[in-house]
């Protein structure tokens, strides 16, 4: 489902329907890994293993030199320690190390069974629906136009046609949530206890993304013997964030396909909005050689990046530790996590994989975002214009055309990703939109 929840199962998920559900959220480490700022402050404490603090490779090059080689070094999987240049690793106690090393090797043993791979082809076309469209928004390019008639071809990855209605496929026996989440995706909740699943409201902290995180964590710690944790982010400890991103691949290279076939090229712009950043990722990862495709990553600004209440973790965030990860995150002086604040729960999360932050740092990727209110307007405008109602995640990247388009010369070719579909969003939007 396409939900804000972390999932657990008490059962074996080694069949190739398990490994494409492999995707439900970002991961959570120890309650004293939650708030440490820096690798530094962990080896004081003693927190996580030794081997997650070792230093990043000399072998990826520093910023400047990749942008002035225009290399993106280590991008086709992480170095040996799970890391992004110096993002990602493993900040996780000792007892998840084991599971972990083994959840590395079975997935590397898996990516080359070529059996497994067929039995994966056959799930996404024969049930999740792929592949999905790459549809030309002739009323949202209309839009766009300027006086003269010039702008850029706006075309839609969808996403939300598939089976639950978002890059997302997960089925779980045990599902975490924050209860204000619960709430705001009530329709999403009854569709998961429909299907068999166990949904446990979380009611510390905020109740939201980060605290059904870290609840889940400390279920997958305690039982690690008969547990496997289920994430749908490309953050976490490693392997998650490699393999979420190897699992959500396609949709960059059905994207690839699909514009060679509709205009004998490539896109010039790809958007998606980003929280963890798995959809994202499954975008940028297929064109992030091409040096010529624009990458745009869409965070939720909330009432404005200069307020206390907003998710834009890249755009104001400063590196540290979170979720058993290094990666930018919202904190404070003292390295306490700052509760983040979107109308989206799938954006309500204030960490991001760790290479949107590897991205960031080398130029290749640009990071902006856009408030609830410039969202919710996106949502009605897209219903409206093209009788597609969007996620309110979607819908971020989407009003960030707003911001883009002017900007853009004539018939430059702009896709940006819809994520997920609107059902589940409706009732909180009513609450802000006259319609």
């Amino acid at each position: 489902m396409a939900a804000s929840g972390i999932t657990t199962s008490s059962y074996p998920t080694t069949t190739a329907a398990a490994a494409a559900a492999a995707s439900s959220r970002p991961a959570a480490p120890t309650r004293s890994a939650l708030r440490v700022p820096s690798a530094a402050v962990l080896r004081k404490r003693g927190s996580v293993a030794a081997a997650a603090i070792m230093p990043p490779p000399k072998a990826v090059a520093g910023a400047a030199t990749e942008r002035a080689n225009g290399a993106v070094a280590g991008l086709a999987r992480p170095d040996a320690m799970g890391r992004f240049g110096k993002f990602g690793g493993k900040y996780v106690p000792e007892t998840l190390m084991h599971a972990l090393t083994q959840l590395e090797a079975a997935f590397h043993a898996l990516a080359t069974d070529h059996e497994f791979q067929k039995e994966l082809d056959g799930i996404l076309k024969d049930y999740v629906g792929r592949e999905t469209p790459l549809y030309f928004a002739e009323r949202l390019t209309e839009h766009y136009k300027r006086a003269d008639g010039t702008g850029p071809m706006i075309y839609l990855k969808r996403e939300d046609l598939n089976h639950t209605g978002a890059h997302k496929i997960n089925n779980a026996c045990i599902i975490y949530m924050g209860a204000q989440d619960m709430e705001r995706q009530a329709l999403n909740v009854f569709r998961m206890r429909l299907l068999g699943a166990e949904v446990r409201a979380v009611h510390s902290g905020t109740a939201t993304l980060k605290d059904a995180t870290s609840e889940a964590i400390r279920d997958w710690v305690t039982n690690v013997e008969t547990t496997h944790y289920i994430l749908g982010s490309v953050a976490g400890p490693h392997p998650y964030p490699m393999m979420v991103r190897e699992f959500h691949k396609v949709i960059g290279k059905e994207t690839r396909r699909q514009a060679m076939d509709k205009w004998g090229g490539k896109p010039d712009v790809l958007v998606a909005c980003v929280g963890g950043g798995s959809n994202a990722m499954g975008l940028f990862h297929e064109f992030v050689d091409d040096q010529d495709v624009r990458l745009i990553g869409v965070e939720a600004a909330g009432h404005g990046v200069d307020t206390d209440k907003h998710a834009a973790t890249l755009t104001k965030g400063e590196v540290g530790v979170l979720h058993g990860s290094l990666s930018y995150l919202l904190q404070d002086d003292d390295g306490q996590v700052i509760e983040p604040h979107s109308i989206s729960a799938g954006l309500d999360y204030p960490g991001v994989g760790p290479e949107h932050s590897f991205l960031k740092d080398i130029g290749r990727a640009e990071y902006d975002s856009v408030t609830d209110q410039e969202a919710l307007d996106a949502f009605k405008r897209v219903s409206r214009l093209e009788g597609i109602i969007p996620a309110l995640e979607t819908s971020h990247a989407l009003a960030y055309l707003e911001k883009l388009c002017p900007t853009l010369p004539d018939g430059v070719r702009v896709v940006v990703n819809c994520s997920g579909r609107g059902d589940k969003d409706v009732h909180t939007a009513s609450k802000y939109l006259d319609v």
